[in-house]
This record gives structure tokens, C-alpha cells and sequence, in this order.
């Protein structure tokens, strides 16, 4: 029977943590599976159909960079928190880009670690299906499709819903905190630089060719969708 909090499936090549963690979620209300390698993650997602995964990034056999990317190529979206040592920045951005939600440095503590996965679970796609336009972006919610100025934008899950909740408040300014909370569902205080990797890939995207910036940074505070006005880099 799964647990009341959901099916989780952690993916760690260090036992300890395995079953530190099996331990942990369990008796937090989790139903817990575990694999001890890339290959075994795959393998355990298509069979146990998790509600989620904690996905250690660092793995000998296949990374968790390329195991969430297997995923994502398969059209599975379930929802990805991805684990990292302290100094694996660029491991971290590219996990996120492969289509991870966000990720916890190792050590960290249990506890957030359930935060972070009871709101991931409890965020789900928006209701809204309209059509979002915004000069020359267009956004289409129910087929997860994106053009800039007639070009199709090719955007992670992750990408298109921070940039739907930007483009659905054009003109105004958005805080990290807010965008955690409206795309990740972290309504709790959390550290995490996952907002400002999303905006750095999504205006690589957005400005690809050329184009002028149309997401801008207001410092000290958040972020804007402002097409055709110049704002601060």
C-alpha cells in the first residue's frame, strides 16, 4: 500500500544514504523505493511509477543529469528533486536544465527535504489553458508550446512554467519568492538559486539570434517580462 504522502523513489549509489533516507521518508509517510545507480533509476521509474524522485546527481554507472534526461525524452514529467555535493555548481545547473525541478546540496536536513517534496507534489500544472500572448511571445498551455516573433521555443516543463507566470504578469515585477511559491510551491522560506538558473536559460533562449532582451532583472528585487523597453541586465 503507498503511503499517504505519496511513492517516492530516491536514487543514491551510497548505501548510508539510501537508507538514511528510506528511513527518514518512511516514517515521514512515504511510500519509499530505492536504486543504487542510474541504470536501476530508469529501471524503477518505469516499473514503480513514482509520485517522485530524489535523484543524487553523481552516480558511477549513469549520472542523474542523464537519467533525468532519459525521462524527460519519454515524455514522463513526474516531478524530479535532484541531489548534489557542495561544490557541483555546474552539475547542479545542468541537472535543472535536463529537466530536474530544483535540487538540495548535500548535507541537508530531513526536514526540508520533506518540505521541498510535499510541495512539489501538491504543485501541479495550471487549470489555465488559454493561449498567453505578450507581444510577439506566444505561449499554448495545453500543448506546452512556445514561439518567439513566429520561432518555436524549445523550453524544459520547468522553463515553460516560469515563463507562463512571468508572461501572465507582464509589467510587473516578480520576486524569487514569489515565483518559488506560484512554480515550485515553496510557500516555506527556502534557499535556493534554482529561479535565477531558470531566467539565465530562459533569456539565452529568448535573446538566441539576437533578439532583444525582453526578461529583465530588477535588482534587489525580482524579475520582469517587459518586451521593447530597456531595463537593467
Amino acid at each position: 500500500m503507498a503511503g499517504r504522502a505519496g511513492r517516492v523513489l530516491v536514487v543514491d549509489d551510497d548505501a548510508a544514504i539510501r537508507r538514511s533516507l528510506e528511513r527518514g521518508l518512511r516514517l515521514s509517510g512515504f511510500s519509499v523505493a530505492l536504486a543504487d545507480g542510474g541504470h536501476a533509476a530508469l529501471a524503477g521509474a518505469r516499473a514503480e511509477r513514482p509520485d517522485i524522485i530524489v535523484l543524487d546527481i553523481s552516480m558511477p554507472d549513469l549520472s542523474g543529469i542523464d537519467v533525468c534526461r532519459s525521462l524527460r525524452g519519454e515524455g514522463d514529467d513526474v516531478p524530479v528533486l535532484m541531489l548534489s555535493a557542495l561544490d557541483d555548481v555546474d552539475d547542479r545547473v545542468a541537472g535543472l536544465q535536463a529537466g530536474g525541478d530544483d535540487y538540495l546540496v548535500k548535507p541537508f536536513a530531513l526536514q526540508e527535504l520533506v518540505l521541498r517534496l510535499h510541495a512539489l507534489l501538491r504543485r501541479r500544472p495550471p487549470a489555465a489553458t488559454d493561449r498567453v500572448r505578450v507581444a510577439g511571445l506566444v505561449l499554448e498551455p495545453a500543448a506546452h508550446e512556445a514561439s518567439l516573433d513566429g520561432r518555436p521555443l524549445k523550453l524544459t516543463r520547468r522553463e515553460f512554467a516560469v515563463l507562463e507566470v512571468l508572461a501572465r504578469n507582464a509589467g510587473v515585477v516578480l520576486t524569487r519568492e514569489l515565483l518559488l511559491d506560484r512554480v515550485w510551491g515553496y510557500d516555506f522560506e527556502v534557499r535556493s538559486d534554482a529561479v535565477d538558473t531558470f531566467v539565465s536559460y530562459l533569456r539565452r533562449k529568448l535573446e538566441a539570434g539576437g533578439r532583444p532582451r525582453i526578461l529583465h532583472t530588477v535588482r534587489g528585487v525580482g524579475f520582469v517580462l517587459r518586451p521593447g523597453v530597456e531595463g537593467a541586465p
